[in-house]
């Protein structure tokens, strides 16, 4: 499982420090460098699929690292609780 949660970590994906709900759309548009603002649209959009859209969105919460360095999934199954 530790091998899982460092390739998380090794993407570079890191929740935006600009949260509207859990930062998804802020990290994302850090790390591809696009308008925070059309990525949420574009979020916002993807959830007009029926389970595809908040199913994937629940998953990306999940797994994405806080700016701490942390997972949730990570912290829920006892490992480590930040990075840095």
């Amino acid at each position: 499982m530790t091998r899982i949660f460092d390739t998380l970590h090794g993407l570079g994906f890191r929740r935006g420090p600009r949260r509207l709900l859990g930062g998804i759309g802020g990290g994302i548009s850090e790390k591809l460098g696009l308008n925070v603002w059309l990525v949420r649209a574009l979020l916002l959009a993807s959830f007009l699929l029926p389970v595809l859209g908040v199913g994937a969105y629940l998953v990306a919460w999940i797994l994405l690292p806080w700016q701490d360095g942390s997972i949730p999934a990570e912290r829920l199954l006892g490992g480590r609780s930040a990075r840095f």
